[in-house]
């Protein structure tokens, strides 16, 4: 039976109450909405319209195969885009207060390959609750056996190179996802510890007809319409989810395994942790490059990935104004407010995490393969 952890909160801490009023009281005294606005319409648009337009160029057959390469992935980095941009908020139900439209924009997630009822599973309900808390957040678990990203991951010799090759295995992010990942999670019993069998009806139908939209989209009407072979297809594909699935990871990993963050284990006799549920999100989560422009326009509120776990029903284009609120009342409560300043910083701090979890697991397993040969002797 599926276990659920319980934060404690035994030290009483009053910094959720005391940020969400003063979050409630910015968004009041300035008469200003949660959810989306001129800006987000603007980006939703953009986002969405030039993915469109680099679609149908290529569909056009007007290019050199090398121009169309270029276009493959430039529409492979849109398609993140459109993810960190409208899709998130709109599964997250921060897009508009009216349930439709959340559900209708939540859809395009589905039309560039994911499944957004999965998603809701494992990143909205899994992820949120039990961040960073291995064998709980199935996020920590990219690559088993080849990448580690918590202190808790199974050990092999090769991960002492995962530095090296974990920034281009994130690449096959997005592939794995289109072909595999959403169906496995489907059908599995538990997503981390969270029971996963009991889905509606409509969701098994949801699952193989949108996947099948995804594909007669990407693969069929590209190799039908043109004129190329069928390897130069299976090239411009790839490429295309190469720079897909690399915007995904280089986002998404400069979040939550970087320095100073924390990847705590409950409690074995209670099953819980002693903080409160926003006081572990302030200990095993990371902002970057707060601010810059282009992340912010980019990056869809996930360099503020502290304000987005706080208040993950708040449309991102908020966040830059409440992260001030949050960052001080972190600070009157003498908890951590962890940031990078540059989006480079947070890629190298990343980077020194995934060589100092590789270099960790090498030295385990060579004093065990020692010990071994001592007690041989």
């Amino acid at each position: 039976m599926a276990r659920k952890i319980r934060f404690q909160n035994r030290n009483r801490s009053l910094f959720f109450p005391t940020v969400r009023k003063r979050v409630d009281a910015y968004f009041k005294e300035n008469n200003i909405p949660k959810h989306a606005n001129g800006e987000m319409y603007f980006k939703t648009v953009f986002f969405v319209g030039i993915a469109i337009v680099l679609y149908a160029l290529i569909l056009s057959g007007q290019f050199s195969a090398w121009q169309m390469f270029v276009l493959a992935g430039l529409l492979g980095a849109f398609q993140a885009f459109i993810g960190f941009n409208v899709t998130h908020d709109a599964i997250h139900g921060a897009y508009s207060s009216n349930k439709w439209l959340n559900k209708s924009l939540g859809l395009l997630f589905n039309v560039i390959g994911g499944n957004a009822y999965v998603w809701s599973i494992t990143h909205n309900v899994v992820h949120h609750t039990y961040t960073n808390i291995p064998h709980h957040d199935e996020d920590l678990e990219v690559a088993p056996g080849l990448v580690r990203l918590s202190p808790e991951e199974k050990l092999t010799k090769i991960m002492r190179y995962q530095h090296l090759y974990a920034f281009p295995l994130y690449g096959l992010a997005s592939l794995s996802w289109v072909l595999r990942k959403d169906y496995l999670k489907f059908f599995k019993s538990k997503i981390g510890q969270t029971d996963n069998t009991n889905h509606p009806s409509v969701e098994y139908f949801n699952l193989f007809f949108f996947k099948a939209i995804h594909y007669v989209l990407f693969i069929v009407i590209p190799l039908v319409i043109l004129p190329i072979t069928w390897w130069q297809f299976v090239i411009g594909f790839l490429f295309m989810h190469l720079i897909f699935g690399m915007v995904l990871g280089l986002v998404f990993q400069l979040a939550h395994v970087v320095e100073h963050l924390s990847f705590p284990m409950p409690d074995e006799e209670t099953y819980s942790l002693d903080d409160a549920w926003a006081d572990h999100q302030m200990r095993t989560t990371a902002n970057f490059a707060r601010k810059s422009r282009l992340a912010n326009f980019l990056c869809g509120g996930l360099n503020f990935q502290i304000e987005h776990h706080l208040f993950p029903n708040i449309c991102h284009v908020h966040y830059f104004k409440i992260s001030n609120i949050v960052r001080e009342t972190a600070l009157e409560f003498d908890l951590p407010y962890t940031e990078n300043e540059t989006y480079w910083s947070a890629l190298m701090s990343h980077y020194r995490m995934l060589k100092r979890f590789g270099e960790e697991s090498w030295i385990d397993i060579e004093k065990n393969n020692s010990k071994e040969k001592l007690a041989v002797a």
